[in-house]
């Protein structure tokens, strides 16, 4: 596990800025989370999938970046709301939401 001070140090840089604009843009800087419900809501918050805590080598890797909108990153880490922390994602599970696309 990394200490708060590795992971902040990643955030001050300009390689960090630079990714997270091309992720906002990416996703037209809406929630994935949120769009995954069916819902459109505006984001602005880049998320990292897999935790910098976790893996830092993923800090800058597109494929483990999203937008998310605050409300969403809230419930990702509900720990910096002074709530417990979330279990920890088992990478073999996949997420399904329901399509309204079909009528099966």
């Amino acid at each position: 596990m990394r200490t708060r001070d590795e992971i902040d140090a990643i955030y001050k840089t300009s390689r960090w800025a630079k990714t997270r604009k091309t992720v906002l843009a990416r996703d037209y800087y809406l929630c994935q989370e949120c769009k995954r419900r069916g819902i459109i809501k505006q984001g602005n918050t880049v998320h990292h999938i897999i935790e910098l805590r976790e893996d830092t080598s993923k800090a800058f890797d597109l494929n483990n970046l999203e937008t998310v909108c605050l409300a969403c990153h809230n419930m990702e880490h509900p720990e910096k709301a002074g709530g417990r922390r979330k279990a920890k994602r088992n990478p073999n599970v996949i997420k399904f939401y329901r399509n309204n696309d079909f009528n099966i």
